[in-house]
């Protein structure tokens, strides 16, 4: 199947360049591998306001208003597709149904996933005491002991809201200090004889029985046990680009390189959001490559 372009990712930076795409007259195809679009803004569970010119109470609210626009364009987006190989230099995409598609441009959105710890118990209690994120029912941690791993936004900001629902919060931290933006720092100060905090200790093994029942830990070579209900993992992001690091040029994280353009290191293939955008990785960046990416094609095509 042949097309103009194949946008892989159905984000923000895939949903603004599919649009673009169409508003430009460019034929394009989404592919996305999840049931529904959005990426990253299905799990953001506070508000958003700091998108110009939007506000939303969470994530998904603003996902919705993003397709409630692009709707109006027909955009051809495929959701449910799961790549089986992606070939860059001739511009192919096989989907693992069998399906084959070529087109004159690719552009890689597939965004970034929560960082893993790689511990023991990590996977096995996942649902049942282990979770990435607290924010969508706050009160379910009410009088529970909460241990958040990590020391940068994520990591500071579910303490606080927890602390403030009142639920018992140890922050564990493998350097001496955290990494979050001020505004949450002094928030912790203010508010820290509810949060203890745990630095220079590394994760060893979440253990319980049904459900979590403590976090083993390894600080200044001593091995000790923090009694818990509940483990979140907040320690970062890094980039879906393992289909590409042998074909492209990444850093040492995986992040795809661009130029300004947002050309990857082959000709006519395009890098956009989260995925090629380590210092800035929101949704008004995400949208701005999108475009940015559709009007280079644009000019290509017209040359």
């Amino acid at each position: 199947m042949q097309h103009e372009v194949i946008i892989l990712g159905a984000g923000p930076a895939g949903l603004s360049t599919a649009l673009w795409c169409a508003d430009l007259g460019i034929a394009a195809v989404v592919f996305e591998r999840r049931a529904e679009v959005g990426g990253q803004l299905l799990w953001v569970n506070n508000p958003v306001h700091n998108h110009l010119g939007v506000r939303a109470a969470n994530g998904r609210e603003l996902r919705d208003l993003f397709v409630a626009h692009a709707s109006a364009f027909r955009l051809d987006i495929r959701t449910a597709s799961l790549i089986g190989s992606v070939e860059l230099a001739n511009k192919s995409v096989a989907l693992e149904n069998g399906e084959v598609h070529r087109a004159r441009f690719i552009v890689i959105a597939m965004g970034l996933r929560r960082r893993q710890l790689g511990i023991p118990g990590e996977h096995e209690f996942e649902g049942r005491g282990v979770f990435a994120s607290a924010t969508a029912d706050l009160e379910s941690f009410r009088g529970k002991r909460v241990c958040i791993v990590g020391g940068g936004d994520g990591a500071v900001e579910n303490a606080l809201m927890l602390a403030a629902v009142g639920a018992h919060v140890t922050i564990v931290h493998r350097r001496s200090t955290l990494s979050a933006r001020r505004q949450f720092l002094e928030r912790l100060r203010r508010e820290g004889a509810r949060i203890q905090l745990i630095t220079e200790a590394e994760p060893r093994r979440i253990y319980g029985n049904e459900v979590v029942a403590g976090l083993e830990i390894e600080r200044h070579g001593k091995r000790d046990a923090v009694e818990t209900d509940a483990v979140l993992i907040r320690i970062g992001f890094e980039p879906n680009s393992e289909l590409f690091r042998a074909a492209l040029d990444t850093d040492a994280r995986g992040y795809i390189r661009v130029n300004r353009e947002l050309e990857t290191s082959i000709g006519d293939v395009f890098a956009v959001g989260d995925i090629s955008n380590p210092l800035a990785p929101t949704v008004s960046s995400a949208v701005g490559d999108g475009a940015t990416a559709a009007k280079v094609i644009a000019s290509r095509i017209r040359a």
